[in-house]
């Protein structure tokens, strides 16, 4: 029985650590599983400025703070292991790990998340960590008094391009559409940075160099013109897809393979909920993430003591 528990949350980004503190408060014997380091998302933002009551922190130390918080209240996190089967259908869930290590609970809840879109263009594989980065934070420093792109017109891209510029000597922002798709607050600060320049209309076709990029073919989208930039790296904040090739078949998805769910956040299975990037919505932000694993820890939570009413009244039948 030391393998089994009330909830098991699958994920540790903003959404799966709020369920576990949610649920763990609750005294719900509570597992997060997670695939890699915890924080999911993130931990890649250099410098969260919009969460309420806290005027800036970094994704890291947020989602340390978090997880630290879960682990108070008595949540166990498991972090880098593999999920390697999951059987969600049934009244008890069970999760095996590492193909050796098997946990039960009554309830699941998923939280895998995002992870960042590629560009899709020729080189990107090839490159990706020898030039090609997806993470500011994570790699900015890495291009010190350096040229670099970044890919992308949402806020994130904007966000991060701003960032970069504390290591960048130069930074050039590159979208494929003639407007931006991002808060006017975080367009006037990218205009208004020096170190900023823009190629609009434009997307990059090729990424090219021989041990480390050294340069990309860029496409104008209005002319079809091809030029070559010479660069030292690129940035690419252009969305999310979800982490959710492994629950094609399990639970229902969209179009889009994202997890479909009702209003308290269950899936269609019994027992089964969802939160965070990798279900169906429109608007992914640490805050959307975190009411997302709120709702989600409050409808298992009703969904066990509900179980154990029913098993009482069997019980004493």
């Amino acid at each position: 029985m030391d393998n089994h528990f009330d909830v098991i949350v699958i994920g540790g980004g903003a959404a799966g650590l709020t369920a576990g503190i949610y649920l763990s408060r609750a005294k719900l014997n509570t597992l997060i599983l997670n695939e890699g380091a915890v924080g999911g998302q993130m931990v890649l933002t250099h410098e969260i400025a919009n969460y309420p009551g806290i005027e800036k922190i970094s994704g890291y130390e947020l989602a340390r703070n978090m997880k630290s918080q879960a682990q108070k209240f008595g949540c166990r996190i498991k972090s880098n292991i593999k999920i390697t089967s999951l059987d969600l259908k049934e009244e008890i869930k069970k999760v095996t790990v590492n193909h050796n290590d098997v946990f039960t609970s009554n309830a699941v809840i998923i939280a895998t998340g995002g992870k960042s879109r590629m560009v899709g263009a020729k080189g990107e594989k090839e490159f990706k960590g020898k030039g090609i980065s997806y993470c500011a934070t994570c790699d900015g420093d890495f291009f010190q008094d350096k040229e670099i792109i970044v890919v992308g017109g949402g806020n994130s891209a904007l966000e991060e391009a701003v960032s970069l510029t504390k290591y960048a000597s130069k930074v050039t922002v590159l979208h494929q559409f003639d407007h931006f798709q991002a808060f006017e607050y975080y367009v006037n600060e990218a205009k208004n940075n020096s170190k900023i320049d823009f190629i609009m209309e434009s997307k990059i076709i090729e990424f090219i160099g021989d041990e480390k990029l050294s340069y990309v073919k860029i496409q104008n989208q209005r002319t079809k013109e091809v030029s070559e930039m010479k660069i030292d790296g690129v940035f690419i904040f252009i969305g999310y897809v979800p982490n959710t090739e492994s629950l094609e078949g399990i639970i229902e998805l969209n179009e889009s393979k994202e997890i479909i769910v009702d209003k308290n956040l269950m899936t269609n299975l019994q027992g089964v909920y969802a939160a965070g990037d990798s279900i169906q919505k429109r608007y992914r932000q640490v805050t959307t993430a975190v009411g997302d694993g709120t709702i989600a820890a409050l409808g298992a939570a009703e969904y066990i003591n509900n179980m154990k009413k029913i098993n009482e009244v069997a019980v004493s039948i």
